[in-house]
């Protein structure tokens, strides 16, 4: 049975950036650098960064836990606009194309509702084919592209995807 467990203490949040690591190793491999990765990971994944976006940046985040085992995780964070970003929705790859991502979108597109927000957007990497593919199923659409500086030489070369709630 697939569960969606809020990480609301330190222990959680910690787990959370362990398997962060893992899947982002996985998930952008060939995509971007290694050391962009490990850049990325260390600023916006690790247990600091996750702790500050919890605690100063409303974020929250969901473990996936499958019949008790942790298979993934997925953020998201209310914006000043009204619209709620999907920040985060990873998996390890041997649970992806079963639908739980699919369960973790509708899980978020309720909380959006339920909470009054008009629509939810994220970014993806331009070049992330499989993801693109899965939050198109969702029947999200791209609203523009955006390259962004993140520092040490990096950029975020993303699309932005939205729907309406």
């Amino acid at each position: 049975m697939l569960e969606f467990v809020k990480c609301e203490t330190d222990h959680k949040l910690r787990r959370t950036a362990e398997m962060a690591s893992d899947i982002w190793h996985e998930c952008f491999e060939g995509v971007i650098s290694d050391e962009q990765i490990d850049y990325m990971v260390d600023n916006y994944q690790s247990f600091a960064a996750i702790k500050k976006q919890v605690g100063s940046e409303k974020y929250e985040y969901y473990n996936f836990v499958l019949d008790g085992t942790r298979i993934g995780y997925f953020a998201f964070a209310p914006q000043e606009d009204g619209t709620l970003f999907l920040s985060k929705l990873y998996m390890y790859k041997e649970y992806r194309g079963n639908g739980y991502a699919s369960q973790a979108f509708h899980f978020v597109k309720q909380i959006a509702h339920e909470r009054g927000y008009k629509s939810i957007w994220l970014t993806v990497n331009r070049h992330n084919y499989s993801a693109i593919k899965v939050y198109e199923a969702f029947g999200m659409k791209k609203i523009r592209e955006q390259v962004v500086d993140i520092g040490n030489g990096f950029v975020m070369d993303d699309y932005v995807y939205s729907i309406d709630v």
